[in-house]
């Protein structure tokens, strides 16, 4: 099976590092991504300029794009043919509810599934992640079922693991996106010459978060198993369209 391995935090980062390692060890793999952290780049292509592919010493290509361009441009112009599997993560921090609209991370993995291409998402759910190695296990383990039970058709994962030591953590749950709360406010500050800039502010916390939920999982120790669909159609508000435009 060949695996295209690609991120949001960039080619250095610790838990691509970590998830290369472990997926090398069984599988062929090409490691493309960012050249820069793209941190809630989300589905952006890069059109109004042309693209460079460099490679690091430890052999990871690394492109001055977003995670969707890196995915793209690995699938359809420096691969033979498409990957059997396309792998995004080890993302630093979690990407539950709402964050998938705005993660890169996520975004690499929808790539590869709208080429046509099985994907799942990686994300270590903590802003101070430390455990990359025990996620990276846990990505091993569902890459290598998949390859034992494939899926019928392009499915797209979404993945978040607990940050914990891998002996401590539970087992892996199915569950459903949760919503969290709106983000806090800007945060007005000025640059060096007093002129105002603003930061966007952090996320807000979880507003439906019960069982069921990732981000349930995830606090009982669970890793959270979410598969997504990209169909943006409001299918109960369709009826209700329709009535309006005849009025």
């Amino acid at each position: 099976m060949r695996i295209l391995v690609s991120n949001d935090d960039g080619y250095f980062a610790p838990g691509i590092a970590a998830l290369a390692r472990a997926l090398g060890k069984h599988y062929e793999i090409m490691v493309c991504a960012p050249e820069r952290e793209r941190s809630g780049a989300s589905n952006s292509l890069t059109l109004d300029r042309p693209l460079t592919v460099r490679q690091a010493p430890g052999g990871f290509l690394y492109v001055n794009g977003t995670p969707t361009d890196c995915v793209h441009l690995a699938a359809t112009g420096l691969m033979d043919t498409l990957p059997d599997l396309v792998v995004s993560g080890i993302n630093h921090g979690a990407n539950m509810g709402d964050d998938t609209i705005y993660s890169g991370t996520v975004a690499a993995a929808t790539e590869g599934y709208l080429l046509g291409v099985p994907a799942i998402a990686f994300s270590l759910a903590s802003r101070n992640p430390e455990y990359f190695d025990g996620a990276a296990q846990i990505a091993l383990e569902l890459v290598q079922h998949i390859e034992r039970h494939p899926f019928t058709h392009p499915t797209l994962l979404n993945v978040n693991v607990p940050n914990l030591p891998y002996d401590q953590i539970k087992g892996k749950k199915m569950a459903r996106l949760g919503r969290r709360h709106k983000s806090s406010p800007v945060i007005k500050a000025q640059n060096p010459r007093g002129e105002p800039i603003w930061w966007v502010g952090p996320v807000g916390d979880a507003a439906v978060g019960g069982e069921g939920t990732d981000f349930h999982a995830i606090n009982e120790g669970y890793v959270s198993v979410t598969p997504l669909s990209i169909d943006l159609t409001a299918w109960s508000e369709l009826d209700a369209v329709a009535t309006w435009l005849c009025a």
